[in-house]
């Protein structure tokens, strides 16, 4: 199946062409079709399968082909949670749209407001927002959502995660009661049923893996360690085996900066990414991780929901989170796009509670192992309930021959730069060690 079978315009067509793209992914298969159709539709995808142009697409097609005259008005309205999201999604609107006559914008918090205001009155066709900018906007009579045809919104599971709901109602209830609403959520819990069933009306479902399921693409490992070795580790591993693309997930921001100076101790170009950074700091170190001038980008999952980066190689898991669902957030955002990813997570024996009901949740084991020199004090098993035995040292296969260098500090070569395990470091290196 190729997009000239889904029944898109010539327009449209061409603007998928231009960006090398020839077949669907199966979510936009089938939900392409669907909204064309103008059927609600409630749609459950896990992240990296291609959403965003599973609604995008049909969406930019309708409202091309009911064009009106007159001022510009908003008539589709598409909710992101996060600010980066909804960067992302406006990005794929105009890139989508590049040969259709439509205006489009995007809002969210951590900007000046007044601009936002001074394009909304000079009129967009579809407006991207997360929900507390947008109430924002209500509060203040600076948009009319009178006349939305077609409201999307994009992983509500994690909106409602995040206490939108309440902005989201006000939202709904801001929208014309006749309309054509698309939902989109990495699962189908009983919140996004419920929410489902009071502001979708008769919607297809669609559902293209099975929920918390963990892609195929992505291989995950585990490393036993301290925590209080956990950067020296981090630091090490990224160093020896040349990572030069690395996203690090933390679970509070105090921890993703410190994290993030550390590494640049240790001689690693680092930024962290979190709620508490201004919107131009967070697009600027999204931006230099992008184009690889940034090696390791810190997050915490708030700020990282979302975020779309080309062919990202590495993902680590610093801290597992507290929700396991997050650590399928987290791994999704490697494998993407028919390409390879590699998932791995720092396990200390404090969240040993976290690990298994990650296992729970994705059904399936994760191989643990340890590396040589970084072998954790106390030796345990995460998957021993808290109070039996641990398991004796050795359990598990042993990773990375080689020892590290002094300080778990990553191997370095001329200029700093890590190199990979078994080669020789520049001169200057030998310098700075003597």
């Amino acid at each position: 199946m190729t997009f000239s079978d889904l029944g898109l315009s010539a327009a449209v067509l061409r603007a998928v062409t231009e960006q090398g793209y020839e077949s669907p992914t199966p979510i936009q298969a089938q939900a392409i079709p669907a909204v064309l159709r103008g059927k609600d539709l409630m749609a459950g995808a896990q992240t990296g399968t291609g959403k965003t142009a599973a609604f995008t697409l049909p969406l930019l097609d309708r409202l091309a082909a009911a064009a009106q005259g007159g001022p510009r008005r908003v008539r589709a309205l598409i909710l992101a949670p996060t600010r980066e999201l909804a960067a992302q999604v406006q990005d794929s609107v105009r890139v989508y749209g590049a040969h259709l006559p439509l205006r489009s914008l995007a809002v969210f918090g951590g900007v000046g407001i007044q601009p936002q205001i001074m394009a909304l009155r000079r009129g967009v066709d579809i407006l991207v927002a997360t929900p507390g900018r947008l109430q924002d906007h209500l509060d203040r009579g600076s948009v009319d959502l009178s006349k939305v045809e077609i409201m999307v919104l994009d992983e509500a599971d994690r909106m409602l995660d995040m206490g939108f709901l309440p902005a989201i109602e006000r939202i709904l209830r801001s929208v014309p009661a006749k309309r054509q609403t698309l939902l989109f959520s990495a699962t189908f819990a009983g919140p996004i049923r419920q929410l489902a069933g009071r502001f979708l009306h008769e919607p297809e479902a669609i559902e293209v893996a099975r929920a918390n399921a963990t892609t195929e693409a992505v291989s995950q490992s585990v490393y036993l360690v301290d925590h209080a070795r956990k950067r020296e580790l981090l630091s090490y591993l990224i160093g020896s085996r040349n990572w030069r693309q690395v996203l690090v997930f933390t679970r509070t921001k105090r921890g993703a900066d410190r994290l993030a100076v550390s590494l640049a101790k240790d001689g690693l170009t680092a930024a962290a990414i979190h709620g508490d950074k201004s919107q131009g700091a967070r697009t600027r170190a999204l931006k230099d991780f992008k184009r690889q001038s940034v090696r390791v980008l810190v997050a915490t999952d708030v700020a990282a929901r979302g975020l779309d980066i080309d062919r990202l190689p590495h993902v680590v898991n610093y801290e597992l989170p507290d929700t396991p669902e997050d650590y399928v957030h987290r791994i999704g955002r490697t494998g993407r796009g028919g390409e390879r990813g590699e998932a791995l997570s720092l396990v200390c024996v404090d969240e040993s509670d976290q690990f298994r009901a990650i296992q729970r949740l994705i059904n399936m084991p994760l191989t643990v192992d340890t590396v040589d020199g970084f072998e954790p004090e106390s030796a345990f098993d995460p998957n021993r309930a808290s109070g039996k035995p641990p398991a004796k040292r050795g359990a598990g296969n042993k990773v990375g021959r080689r020892r590290p260098p002094q300080g778990g500090q990553p191997v370095r070569g001329e200029r700093g730069r890590p190199q990979a395990a078994g080669s020789k470091p520049g001169p200057r290196a030998r310098q700075r060690r003597a």
